[in-house]
């Protein structure tokens, strides 16, 4: 049961990391590819677990009039081709860093959904001062209290689970990976047109990617991190999935013990979105994001 719901939850410009302190043959395989589209202020969209910048085509379309988006897809996800070693987001979010210094942007919003609201939370509390504002679409500093329903959960206690979850989708094909997100789809969006994507998403995925991914968000815990983050923050939860009304309360305060430490933090859930806000509730989401990033 753990598995399964873990998975579900979670779920052109090529970027090179350049360095004059390294060597060709040890620069670092770049861990991402970016697409640049639009004129303006620079918004950084990250995608989540096995996705790509197809999560963002309608909030692209409207946004790219007045904004400069860099659609970031990263390697081992939805056809984008897997590195040699295992994904690391400690690695993306350096690279990150050296892309928003290279490329001269200032103070980009970061804009992440799910595993990219993690990378969004990372950038901004380690590298502050190149940051703008964060909007993080259903997604957490720490993972794991999703799962266990209790703001106390601890890395040490997950390493077990992380470790067996690892393996779990090393031993995975592709196609078995597809499967596996179909069984839990009810839970991240309401169209088929839109399901059909997010599994189209997973079979092009890298399941050992997939798995070593899982592991480092449910061994990485950055709420002792997040109070460095010196711009404001906007939480969009989606509440649509859940069972019943009745847990709402409980579910609002374990995502908002999460941001507390953060000086100018603000939460709002949609109760009507499931995990993938921006397909459910698109409207919603790009009048959220207009309206904070305005503020």
């Amino acid at each position: 049961m753990f598995k399964k719901y873990l998975f579900i939850l979670l779920c052109s410009t090529a970027f090179i990391v350049t360095s004059q302190s390294l060597k060709a043959d040890e620069m670092p395989e770049p861990s991402f590819q970016v697409q640049v589209e639009g004129q303006g202020k620079a918004i950084i969209l990250i995608p989540g677990l096995m996705s790509d910048q197809r999560v963002w085509h309608q909030l692209v379309t409207e946004l790219k009039a007045d904004h400069q988006l860099h659609q970031i897809n990263l390697a081992g996800f939805a056809g984008t081709k897997a590195l040699t070693s295992p994904l690391k987001l400690t690695q993306v979010t350096q690279q990150l860093a050296a892309y928003i210094q290279q490329h001269q942007l200032q103070k980009p919003v970061l804009i992440g959904h799910s595993m990219g609201a993690f990378l969004a939370f990372q950038l901004a509390s380690s590298y502050p001062q190149l940051t703008g504002k964060v909007i993080a679409v259903d997604g957490l500093p720490y993972l794991a209290p999703v799962f266990s329903r209790d703001s106390n959960t601890t890395v040490a206690q997950m390493l077990p689970q992380a470790k067996m979850m690892q393996q779990y989708y090393q031993q995975m094909t592709a196609a078995q990976l597809a499967e596996s997100t179909k069984q839990g789809i009810a839970v991240q969006v309401s169209s088929t047109e839109h399901a059909k994507i997010i599994t189209e998403m997973a079979g092009q995925s890298d399941p050992a990617t997939v798995g070593a991914v899982i592991a480092e968000l449910l061994t990485t815990d950055l709420r002792d991190e997040v109070h460095k983050i010196q711009q404001p923050v906007l939480l969009l939860g989606a509440g649509g999935a859940l069972p019943s009304e009745a847990m709402r309360p409980a579910v609002q305060a374990l995502y908002q013990q999460q941001i507390n430490t953060i000086a100018q933090a603000k939460l709002d859930f949609n109760w009507q979105a499931r995990h993938f806000i921006m397909w459910d509730q698109p409207e919603w989401l790009l009048a959220q994001i207009t309206d904070f990033i305005k503020e």
